[in-house]
């Protein structure tokens, strides 16, 4: 199951105020903190003292803390790359490497006798010594984390993004990435008021929705980037990802039939076998469901039913009746399909990344 995360920033609030934040992540099933050691000032005893403080915190609502540092930090702390012990004594769960050493240094940090998992940067090109390292390495004390841009346009492309996270696959480690609250007054690092997101084109989406594709994407770990979230985000999230399938919203056209809505809406494993065209996603068990139901042919006057376009097979072509269909590629109307809903570009994005027999759930949320 996707676990979400939050990021919370000790340098920028105070932590009475971090601590209510976190108490109400917990209520919807937040499982997870990020936060930055590298970029908050003050003496290295305050540091440690805060940040000790955090994940107790945390630990108190069953909570695993994440902690970025870089090699100058860890340096100025006198922590050593086989002498993690510092970080045992503050109970903290993953150290993440904003850059790896670059040599065996990454080994000693794996294998260090404390079952401290070691987060490295996600966000490269070049997975050579990430498999050099897995040699000597399990599996399972590594994460790979993405980065977060704070500057508008300045966050990964998509199409990096997803080659990125398959390559990551293939060595069958985890992987964490950054999506924005778009809560008011937001605050993050380096100033941070445009979102905290690690992919660009999902700055200033809706919340739910930049997890929907986050989560068909291989990530493993949804981190809110930005603080404060909203509750209300906090209830679309939680409802995303223990939903046992992908939510797809529809915006329903307004003579829609009652059976119509119930076979599109009800009926909750809607899938695509995997041999479809280019032109439909088609979901086809309702045929067989509500084989018995009238889908009366409503007429359509479009020449076309457009990408986007929501579809249902009506009664002139009676063997495949309320069968669901979404256009992918503009269709002629032959008369055999009723327009039922649309779904918008942002929506269809999900389209794209679906995998065959993947579960689809349509909601008239929009």
């Amino acid at each position: 199951m996707k676990q979400l995360g939050i990021s919370v920033y000790p340098d920028l609030r105070p932590f009475a105020e971090i601590e209510s934040y976190i108490q109400l992540a917990s209520k919807y099933n937040v499982k997870r903190i990020f936060s930055s050691m590298f970029s908050v000032k003050g003496s290295n005893e305050e540091i440690i003292n805060y940040f000790t403080q955090l994940i107790n915190c945390a630990h108190q609502y069953d909570i695993v803390v994440e902690l970025d540092v870089n090699h100058e930090f860890l340096d100025k702390i006198g922590v050593k790359p086989d002498d993690l012990s510092l970080f045992n004594k503050m109970h903290l769960d993953v150290l993440r490497m904003d850059v790896p050493y670059g040599d065996n240094r990454d080994i000693d940090l794996c294998n260090n006798p404390y079952n401290i998992i070691i987060e490295f940067n996600a966000s490269m090109k070049d997975f050579t010594h990430m498999e050099y390292i897995l040699r000597y390495v399990d599996n399972a004390k590594i994460i790979m984390g993405h980065n977060f841009y704070p500057q508008r346009y300045t966050g990964m492309k998509w199409q990096k993004f997803i080659d990125i996270n398959n390559q990551i696959k293939q060595l069958n480690l985890d992987i964490n990435a950054f999506i924005s609250s778009n809560n008011k007054n937001t605050h993050g690092v380096w100033d941070a008021k445009d979102g905290l997101c690690t992919v660009e084109m999902m700055r200033g989406l809706p919340i739910d929705l930049q997890a929907r594709y986050l989560s068909l994407t291989y990530v493993d770990n949804i981190f809110i980037g930005n603080a404060y979230a909203s509750e209300e985000e906090f209830k679309q999230l939680n409802n995303e990802l223990n939903t046992k399938g992908t939510i797809v919203k529809v915006e329903l056209e307004k003579d829609i039939t009652q059976e119509e809505k119930e076979i599109l809406l009800d009926y909750s494993q809607h899938m695509d076998m995997g041999d479809s065209s280019e032109w439909i996603w088609r979901s086809r068990m309702p045929r067989i469901i509500y084989k018995d139901y009238d889908i009366i042919p409503r007429k359509f006057n479009n020449e076309y039913f457009e990408v986007g376009d929501v579809v249902i097979v009506n009664d002139n072509y009676k063997h495949y009746a309320a069968e669901i269909q979404v256009v992918l590629q503009p269709i002629i109307n032959d008369g055999t399909r009723n327009l039922i809903g649309h779904i918008n570009k942002e929506e269809m994005v999900i389209f794209d990344l679906l995998k065959e027999k993947d579960i689809v759930i349509f909601r008239n949320e929009l």
